[in-house]
């Protein structure tokens, strides 16, 4: 019996399985076993995959960092079954043809890592404002908020007219809490269950258009991290190259797009129509576009 063939039989035979056995392996014995059948599918996949976790030094890849090197190698371990079928013996052993597919897979690998890494920098770093700024929300104290609510209420006869209230609160759905319906709700003399059927009522009418806007606004927010990435791809790239001037075209075009895409954002109206607030209320759309105008008046927002 071969030093070989010992010490296949002690890692199939028996629980012992150390990694001086792992560094002994030689490939072409064991898919030499395997083709003779002595030895199963399974056990000549786990034999190489052990082989190439154990035997770093012993691959192209000497110089990778050992936690780079594993996670690679657990990357490729689903390859191997498509690699074994696809070695024909026509001068070249078994080994050499899957060292070979071992380099050429290790370079996709790193071209995979490298954009995944770049994709990871470039989100963050656009980010990093965002986090900053709101970090903490602002907090706003009005220590007259009674007496603000009630001048938006009363017309200059000091008549009372909470429908321009409700109408305003309906027409800003979007920026309303259940928390604050139950703030706002008793001043404007109005239950609080009613007030919230109107929201509801509101954004179940506006469904179909805040789908539209909330689609066109992930849009616009992957093709702004798709310009990030392209700025810093560019950025590690010598210029005057093929794949720079590639990349700085994609840039080009990924920038135009994002221009075109907030451009017809800034045209979709986000807010309810009065026809819509008068039919989430149940009242008239005269009625709705009188209070809101009254408001505008009130403040010189005409």
């Amino acid at each position: 019996m071969t030093n070989t063939s010992f010490f296949l039989l002690l890692l199939y035979d028996s629980d012992i399985k150390t990694e001086v056995i792992m560094k002994l392996i030689d490939l072409n014995a064991i898919y030499e076993q395997y083709i003779n059948k002595a030895i199963s599918r399974c056990k000549l996949e786990g034999s190489i995959y052990n082989y190439y976790l154990f035997n770093q030094e012993k691959t192209c890849l000497s110089h990778w960092k050992t936690d780079e090197y594993e996670d690679f190698v657990s990357w490729f371990y689903p390859r191997l079954r498509e690699s074994i079928d696809k070695y024909v013996d026509i001068g070249y052993s078994f080994e050499a043809f899957l060292n070979k597919v071992f380099f050429i897979a290790s370079k996709e690998y790193k071209v995979l890592t490298v954009t995944g890494n770049v994709t990871e920098y470039s989100t963050w770093c656009a980010r990093i404002p965002d986090l900053y700024v709101y970090e903490e929300s602002p907090e706003y104290h009005f220590d007259n908020r009674e007496e603000i609510i009630t001048n938006l209420i009363c017309d200059k006869k000091a008549k009372k007219n909470s429908r321009r209230i409700l109408a305003l609160l309906v027409k800003c759905y979007n920026y309303i809490s259940d928390d604050f319906i139950d703030k706002v709700a008793p001043m404007i003399e109005i239950e609080k269950e009613e007030l919230k059927s109107m929201m509801d009522n509101i954004r179940r009418i506006r469904q179909k258009k805040d789908d539209e806007i909330y689609y066109l606004k992930e849009r616009m927010f992957c093709q702004f991290y798709r310009c990030k990435v392209y700025e810093k791809k560019l950025s590690l790239m010598k210029e005057n190259t093929v794949i720079h001037n590639k990349i700085n075209r994609q840039l080009v075009n990924a920038r135009r797009r994002l221009d075109k895409l907030r451009d017809r954002l800034s045209l979709v109206r986000k807010d309810a129509t009065n026809s819509q607030v008068a039919e989430a209320i149940g009242i008239q759309k005269g009625t709705v576009d009188s209070c809101l105008f009254k408001l505008k008046e009130k403040f010189n927002l005409n």
